[in-house]
């Protein structure tokens, strides 16, 4: 008995079978920002695509400031914007023939310059035809976001849910860009001086891009010299249409910012200007953050058509907002109607991605940003005389409700020649 008991003893305990935890899904953030290199050139690139926000407001503010018209600062603000619809697809051109970090810097410190001789003009009293002269020398500027997002669609070439989430971010990062930068912008120049706007925004450009240009591992490589005769990507099936979208998108952006600068002018609440178009852009920012959780499109050009739609719809929310003179209503407007902002950029992003090919990524890109900057260009233009000429201030929101039914309508036209 003895002996049996000492062999139970010595025979070794099995323990119970230890299921493994399962493992979270980690959020697709998480697993774009896990490939080495992606946090670093995104940091560098922000600080770069910050002064995006703050050029046009510290334009605005600098020259209505100084020659007392909004009507010339938003024509100033719209032949910069023009030049550098024009200029842009050739410096876009010039990086996917030559590189990134060849190309961006030299256009890069040229934007600059052309920032500080602004700055000088407005300051010394200049002639008004100098103060269109060098905004337009600040034509150069690269597609900061362009470059970005041409390293995550080489990073995740092949894998669609990957890019659709590093889109979502991208168009986040802009809308953040454009709800920190008016307000800093207006901090700057309302505290500070008139001037400091500027100044800023061209020294945060010219360090953002030298830092995002030093990271050369995730550079996507230089395309291959292409035949003389390739097609240009505005020659793309159904590219020319969604260009026209993204111009009459780029003209609600335009105008909402005069328009919005101008009420607040005239209401006495001239500090809180930038605050108001922070909100526009924290709506956008948020939902475009939670767009890129949900699975790519299987129709995305079904799903641009119910974006501009949207958009239209909530654009109409600041018009009887700022009708009841209440800031507080406008804010809330404003908040609402950018929810369908990044949405709808991020799907028509995603179009042009899809409708051009590898070798002219960057071009294609730029092609939609200059579709973009035509659009703001006009609807500053546009709302800079409508904050002039209009008898209440709050009629101004009609531009950009009309800019984006003209979305809409481009869109849904071609969307039935289409099916």
């Amino acid at each position: 008995m003895d002996g049996v008991i000492l062999f139970l003893a010595a025979r070794p305990v099995t323990p119970p079978p230890v299921r493994p935890r399962p493992r979270r899904p980690r959020s697709p953030y998480a697993r774009i920002f896990a490939v080495p290199g992606t946090r670093a050139f995104t940091a560098a690139n922000l600080a770069a695509r910050l002064p995006m926000g703050m050029f046009g407001v510290s334009a605005v503010l600098m020259i209505a400031g100084a020659r007392g018209s909004y009507a010339l600062a938003g024509a100033v603000t719209a032949t910069g914007l023009a030049a550098t619809a024009l200029v842009g697809p050739w410096t876009a051109r010039l990086i996917d023939r030559h590189g990134q970090s060849r190309i961006a810097v030299p256009a890069t410190a040229l934007a600059a310059l052309g920032s500080l001789a602004l700055l000088l003009c407005v300051h010394f009293g200049a002639p008004p035809w100098t103060l269109f002269a060098c905004y337009a020398a600040t034509a150069t500027t690269p597609n900061t976001g362009g470059l970005s997002r041409a390293r995550w669609a080489h990073l995740f070439r092949d894998d669609p849910a990957a890019r659709h989430t590093a889109n979502s971010f991208e168009q986040a990062a802009d809308e953040l860009c454009f709800l920190l930068g008016p307000v800093l912008a207006t901090l700057l120049c309302t505290t500070v001086a008139p001037e400091a706007g500027t100044a800023t925004a061209a020294a945060l450009l010219l360090t953002g891009v030298l830092l995002f240009a030093a990271q050369r591992r995730t550079e996507p490589p230089v395309a291959a010299r292409p035949p003389a005769r390739r097609r240009s990507p505005l020659r793309r099936p159904g590219l020319p249409p969604l260009l026209l979208a993204f111009l009459a998108t780029g003209a609600v952006f335009g105008s909402l910012e005069v328009v919005t600068l101008a009420y607040a002018d005239r209401h006495g609440i001239r500090a809180a200007a930038g605050a108001l178009l922070a909100l526009q852009a924290a709506g956008s920012c948020a939902a475009g953050l939670l767009y890129g959780l949900l699975r790519p499109a299987n129709r995305p050009a079904r799903r641009f058509l119910a974006c501009t739609a949207a958009m239209t719809a909530l654009m109409l929310l600041p018009l009887p907002a700022a009708a009841t003179g209440s800031p507080w209503a406008l804010a809330a407007a404003l908040l609402t109607a950018g929810m369908a902002t990044a949405p709808t950029m991020v799907t028509g992003m995603g179009l042009i991605q899809s409708r051009t090919p590898a070798g002219q990524l960057n071009e294609g890109m730029t092609l939609a940003v200059t579709a973009l900057l035509a659009g703001i260009a006009a609807g500053s233009a546009a709302g800079g005389w409508s904050a002039d000429h209009l008898p209440a201030p709050a009629a101004g929101y009609a531009v950009p409700a009309a800019a984006a039914a003209l979305a809409l309508a481009v869109t849904a036209t071609a969307s039935a020649r289409r099916a």
